[in-house]
């Protein structure tokens, strides 16, 4: 009797621990299959889109018109918020420490690389799964109020060499804008008073105000204010005028050789699943070479320049050093 019992209990236990198992083995097929399903059928919600800038910036612009295209293209909301501050590494690190589900994204452009050169953050490009980069930027100026003494950058760099550290420049530590002023004192042999008054629309109010003498910026932002009569572009950081602004002089036809391109990126946290990276990656190449949306940059002076993980990855590198030896002769 008492060997029926002991046998009947060591089956019951044999059954038990065979349910354990099989439970086991179903619960981890179903989350294999779950997560094969999640990145299978991506985007099944909302993307959240993290601009390291203010509203009203160019930044904030491109990525906004991408992001209305990007929608279109992957079937879900794409939604735009920015995170500002200490020149962009707010918004970055927080991409950098976001589920990496694909549901999170980075936009935003140069300045990831010199605020890692400046060490402002410990991360830089490496750090994130690129997926690609979809509009360029060549005109970036130096924008003066209408009437400002300075009527060219010969005359600015003429009164800068009289009155080093005198004359202002609207800029944040870390910025794009803060590589160029770093490029044209070196280039030219001067030096400015760098004043943080905030975002591109700040930048505009304090130059309409006279309380800033210069604001670099991307030459699209303030066109209507050229148009109006109340600023003046000294010339853009590129290698050729723009079609859009033929009248604007480059730096290099007024004797400054500096050349800047700005492009805006998209990246994803590092672990992102690959199929999700290029999926979005697809979609953001469509938009590039959508006939519509090269339409809808053109009046910001802006274009569609799509470049794929892999270029962008190369771009990243040739940058870096480019702007690391800057970084080193503008400390010499």
């Amino acid at each position: 009797m008492k060997n029926n019992i002991r046998k009947l209990i060591m089956m019951g236990f044999l059954l038990l621990v065979i349910l354990v198992m099989a439970a086991c083995n179903s619960n981890n097929e179903n989350g294999e299959a779950g997560a094969d399903s999640s990145s299978g059928d991506y985007p099944n919600k909302p993307i959240q889109v993290v601009v390291p800038a203010g509203a009203g910036g160019d930044t904030d612009r491109n990525t906004r018109i991408t992001a209305e295209y990007l929608s279109e293209e992957l079937g879900t909301d794409v939604v735009v918020s920015n995170v500002n501050g200490a020149g962009g590494t707010v918004g970055t690190k927080q991409v950098l420490d976001a589920n990496s589900d694909g549901y999170t994204v980075l936009a935003f452009h140069n300045s990831l690389i010199i605020n890692s050169l400046l060490e402002l953050a410990d991360f830089s490009y490496e750090d994130y799964q690129l997926a690609g980069a979809s509009i360029q930027d060549l005109g970036n100026a130096f924008i003066v109020h209408a009437e400002s003494e300075y009527t060219d950058l010969e005359s600015l760099i003429e009164a800068a060499k009289e009155n080093p550290g005198e004359i202002s420049i609207a800029t944040e530590t870390g910025a794009f804008t803060h590589l160029q002023l770093l490029a044209f004192q070196e280039a030219t042999g001067t030096q400015f008073n760098i004043v943080d008054v905030g975002g591109a629309a700040e930048k505009v109010k304090a130059l309409l105000g006279k309380q800033i003498d210069i604001v670099p910026t991307q030459l699209g932002l303030v066109q209507e204010y050229i148009k109006s009569g109340d600023f003046k572009a000294l010339g853009i950081m590129a290698d050729e005028r723009l079609e859009g602004a033929p009248d604007v002089p480059t730096f290099k036809e007024e004797g400054v050789d500096i050349s800047f391109d700005k492009f805006f990126f998209w990246a994803f946290p590092k672990d992102t699943p690959e199929e999700v990276v290029e999926k979005f990656s697809s979609a953001l190449e469509n938009v590039s070479n959508n006939p519509d949306f090269k339409a809808e940059l053109d009046p910001h002076l802006v274009n569609s320049d799509y470049m794929s993980p892999k270029d962008l990855q190369a771009h990243f590198e040739s940058l870096t050093e480019e702007y690391k030896a800057l970084h080193e002769n503008s400390n010499n």
